[in-house]
């Protein structure tokens, strides 16, 4: 990648991923994606920002031939003979890197696409003809250095490269599979209070609140781990304060579970 392109400037995405299930089943969910691809110019480059890359450390995928990671469990055969078999690009690696600082961000061969990653690319990119390559989340940062790692990569935009975060706005799993058992998938309060204000802050370009938002007592609720919001940071920290914000895709999963999708143009 160079810093200088005649690169159409992509949006920016964020993606409420849910189940991977939603990978094969065909439901409202993957409709939307479906839906939201046709919305999407075809980029030079992805770069994903998975909520499954959770670790202590700023890593990026160098490999060429990124594995497709299934990393789940308990789920249907056909499920996990899936392949993403996208390339990588070792010059989007180095870019990222660059943007981000050797001191802080390092080239990594040790892990591929995972399901944040290719359990939406596979209905937004089908024939897996783009390069992909993911930016881990490190666990250490608070919530505005993450939104602050977002805003360096702003540049990529206008480089051809979509950058698209992939997590859920609420992603309580334990109230959702209790949900799932009783039957009950009334959406509680505090998910959708939290989903409403996170909306609203997205259309404000309000990063301060996004990035303190999560400490109320909804944002505790909504995410027991901090591990689903943060991809959200990034796609707003990336998408700069101008252009249009859009929600494509939105509704609840299993009750609480935001599958709220957010387009950046």
């Amino acid at each position: 990648m160079t810093t200088a392109s005649t690169e159409p400037r992509m949006p920016v995405l964020f993606i409420g991923h849910g189940s991977p299930m939603n990978a094969i089943e065909e439901n409202t969910w993957t409709q939307g994606f479906r839906s939201l691809a046709r919305q999407l110019p075809r980029p030079k480059a992805i770069l994903s920002i998975s909520a499954h890359w959770f670790l202590p450390g700023t890593h990026v995928t160098g490999n060429e031939h990124p594995p497709t990671i299934h990393d789940f469990g308990g789920f249907p055969r056909a499920l996990y003979e899936m392949q993403y078999p996208a390339r990588g690009s070792v010059e989007l690696a180095n870019r990222v890197v660059g943007l981000l600082g050797a001191s802080r961000a390092s080239v990594q061969h040790d892990w591929g696409l995972d399901h944040g990653t290719w359990t939406v690319l596979h209905h937004l990119r089908p024939e897996a003809d783009v390069p992909v390559v993911q930016l881990s989340i490190d666990a250490r940062l608070a919530p505005s250095e993450h939104f602050a790692l977002g805003r360096a990569l702003a540049g990529l935009r206008d480089e051809g490269v979509l950058v698209m975060g992939s997590g859920n706005v609420t992603h309580n799993l334990r109230h959702a599979f209790t949900s799932m058992r009783s039957g009950d998938t009334t959406t509680p309060a505090w998910a959708e209070r939290f989903d409403q204000d996170v909306a609203r802050a997205l259309e404000q370009r309000d990063g301060a609140f996004l990035a303190r938002v999560i400490e109320t007592d909804a944002g505790r609720m909504s995410h027991p781990s901090i591990d689903h919001y943060l991809p959200l940071l990034y796609a707003a920290g990336a998408a700069g304060d101008s252009g249009t914000v859009r929600f494509p895709v939105s509704g609840f999963d299993l009750g609480s579970l935001s599958m709220r999708s957010v387009l950046y143009s």
